[in-house]
């Protein structure tokens, strides 16, 4: 079977209606989004026989998984009455510590994030008794251990797991309007699509119903994350007004390098044909793009400043601990002592290394001086210190 044939969209929506049992997808915004990342991974994401495989089966959970939540939604309608009250999203540039700080606030027993497992199979609705041995964990788990044994030393790079926090863009695949895949794939087109032209208001719309979804089995106050969200400021307020932001804040230039040296190496878990510079020239592109559009928002007043509250990455590397209560004084929450304790030993397991030593500058090819000059007006306008060039 040719990459068109087992990419083309009629094909894979037919296949994922015939394993769902359904064909009802809820609203129709997806299907450009998913012709443009077919199109993508036919033509230019130089996909190895592997990378086809996972390729497929990213397409068919996205599209199961939409048919799936959808299905529940019309047998249960009092579903889409119940509102997400008051959701906490962390977002930031991506390497800036925001999955760090994700994961240690998502030990509070008051906040609820998605989990990696329920995210990847939401269907049938999680339920609290069996919210931490439902066989689906053991499932997901096995997949993030393959994927550490096709690219071994993918999960120090970026650490995951079926119990943890699981990003939006996860979410948002389902709508087919997602950072996930142009980061996972070389997809030229589809990632300028992405940035400059596509509709994200749609993918904000399904996030809701998808969380929705998650909380008729297993409610509280949502806690999210995605980097991704740090383009949409706008798009994400107009569809949940009460939300409160915690944005992360560091150089972009080591950013850049670092998010750069993480997509090769995820490239090349489905390529073999990856170069950095040519992920750096993305990432540096995508970078300063929505460091400015984050800016003229704020100054805007599509967001209102008492929704944000800033982070330095510094700060929080150095002292975690007044930077995490800091956050609960400005939210206006207690940091109970049980909730405290639990991060003290989740950070004392997962105390990271900051990825030195697996990326650098020089890598890049890029050019210092021009990057610096392009980000000189965000360092200024948050305190952002210039940091030694890995």
């Amino acid at each position: 079977m040719t990459l068109h044939d087992r990419f083309a969209p009629e094909r894979l929506i037919d296949a994922a209606c015939e394993e769902a049992g359904s064909d009802d997808f809820g609203a129709e915004g997806w299907r450009p989004g998913l012709h443009r990342l077919t199109d993508g991974l036919i033509n230019d994401a130089r996909l190895s026989d592997i990378g086809v495989e996972i390729a497929n089966l990213d397409i068919m959970r996205a599209l199961k998984n939409r048919l799936g939540v959808i299905a529940w939604r019309k047998e249960h309608p009092e579903i889409a009455t119940k509102p997400i009250a008051a959701p906490i999203f962390i977002v930031g540039q991506p390497r800036t510590g925001t999955t760090i700080l994700y994961d240690l606030l998502a030990q509070d027993p008051a906040l609820r994030a998605p989990l990696t497992w329920e995210v990847d199979e939401p269907c049938p609705v999680p339920q609290p008794e069996t919210y931490h041995d439902d066989p689906r964990i053991a499932q997901a788990q096995a997949g993030i251990d393959m994927s550490e044994q096709i690219m071994p030393g993918f999960l120090a790079f970026h650490p995951m797991g079926a119990l943890v926090g699981q990003e939006c863009v996860r979410i948002t695949a389902g709508e087919f309007v997602s950072m996930i895949f142009s980061v996972q794939y070389r997809l030229p087109g589809y990632y300028r699509w992405l940035l400059y032209e596509a509709d994200h208001a749609g993918a904000y719309r399904y996030h809701r119903i998808f969380l929705q979804h998650l909380q008729s089995g297993v409610p509280g106050q949502w806690l999210l994350k995605s980097p991704a969200h740090l383009w949409q400021l706008d798009t994400l307020l107009a569809e949940y007004p009460d939300a409160l932001i915690v944005q992360t804040h560091r150089d972009p230039l080591n950013v850049i390098s670092s998010i750069a040296a993480l997509t090769h190496h995820l490239r090349r878990m489905c390529s073999d044909e990856s170069s950095i510079a040519e992920c750096a020239a993305q990432s540096y592109e995508e970078i300063a793009v929505g460091l400015e559009r984050e800016m003229a928002l704020r100054e805007s007043a599509a967001v209102p400043t008492d929704r944000v509250i800033d982070v330095q990455y510094r700060d929080f590397v150095n002292d975690p601990w007044t930077t995490i209560k800091d956050i609960y004084q400005r939210l206006d929450r207690e940091l109970r002592p049980d909730a405290e304790q639990r991060m003290r030993e989740f950070l004392a397991v997962h105390p990271g290394d900051g990825g030195r030593g697996r990326y650098t500058w020089s890598d890049t090819g890029l050019q210092e001086g021009e990057v610096r000059e392009r980000v000189r007006g965000y360092q200024d306008r948050y305190g952002v210190p210039t940091e030694q060039l890995r």
